[in-house]
């Protein structure tokens, strides 16, 4: 088994806003809009530099998605940045009519999201928001796990044209990935081979992962661990062939139990290799006000929760 270590935590949404400055500075048709969370989405070295490809809309989120459609109309390649919440729930109505239904080139930059938003509690954790996006008709969807995957991210979505939802967070988590890495839309990444169950992991619950991965060795099973980035488009022939492998899976988010990754696969091994699935994930409840770690111990979302769905999914090849 692999081993991953980390000489830092850093949070991802600092890695947008590097790799944004990054991306902007190569490609001049880049534009960004915020919603009046400039430092919050760590945009503010983006506006410095270019303050006139910088436009500050004000609490106004839905115009914010009006405008980014208008400018990409014009060939620009409009950023937005705001919460999740503000970038899925207060606007799906732009989003789906003036972005996702004309095939607009926005990307829908959303920060904030999950459980780990922490202290501002349930109307700003946004545990709905990669169900609502994937199940838009020509968006893509990218839930990368690190401040080094996040940067690369924020710079390849440049060339990827059309509607496309990064996700990303706010508090410092391990900082493991490469940072030279390539990042590539739809395909999956294998971070450790296994015999005996594959386990499928996006966003923060990739170290997750990684840790439980450890613990089950221990106890001499061998886990398959996948970090799928791009929760659409799935890549399919990784899930297929680990779990043809395997025989088994668990899914493990920091989402809804309802339309997250957990049913993407679930509804690729149903229709092409059926096995059996068990999810980690937030179990059809909204969050509530507390410590990111806390949080995410109270809702199943650790390494000791991907531990026992590893076992029980096992049971039941």
């Amino acid at each position: 088994m692999k081993e991953y270590t980390f000489s830092e935590k850093k949070d991802t949404r600092s890695g947008f806003g590097a790799g944004l400055l990054e991306a902007a500075r190569s490609n001049p048709k880049i534009v960004g809009l915020c919603a009046d969370l400039t430092g919050s989405l760590k945009m503010n070295d983006f506006q410095n530099e270019f303050p006139d490809r910088f436009f500050q809309v004000g609490i106004a989120e839905a115009n914010m998605m009006g405008i980014a459609a208008g400018l990409s109309t014009g060939g620009k390649i409009p950023y937005t940045g705001t919460f999740a919440n503000f970038s899925t729930a207060r606007v799906f109505d732009q989003v789906r009519q003036s972005i996702a239904y004309s095939e607009k080139n926005v990307k829908i930059c959303a920060s904030h999201a999950g459980l780990t938003l922490g202290e501002d509690g349930a109307t700003h954790q946004n545990l709905e928001d990669i169900g609502m996006m994937k199940m838009l008709p020509n968006m893509t969807v990218v839930v990368p796990c690190d401040y080094n995957q996040t940067r690369a991210a924020t710079i390849a979505i440049a060339d990827h044209h059309g509607p496309l939802y990064l996700r990303f967070g706010r508090p410092k988590v391990p900082n493991f990935t490469d940072p030279d890495q390539k990042f590539e839309i739809g395909k999956a990444i294998l971070l450790n081979e296994g015999t005996d169950v594959t386990i499928f992991a996006t966003g923060h619950l990739v170290w997750e992962a990684l840790e439980a991965g450890k613990t089950l060795l221990k106890k001499g099973i061998k886990a398959e661990i996948i970090n799928i980035h791009t929760i659409k488009p799935l890549d399919l022939e990784m899930v297929i062939q680990s779990v043809r492998k395997t025989g088994c899976a668990v899914t493990a988010e920091e989402h809804q139990i309802n339309g997250g990754l957990g049913e993407s696969i679930a509804r690729t091994l149903a229709t092409n290799l059926p096995a059996p699935v068990e999810m980690v994930a937030v179990n059809d409840q909204f969050g509530e006000s507390g410590k990111p770690g806390e949080l995410m111990k109270k809702y199943g979302l650790s390494a000791s929760n991907i531990v026992e769905a590893a076992r029980k999914v096992m049971s039941r090849k």
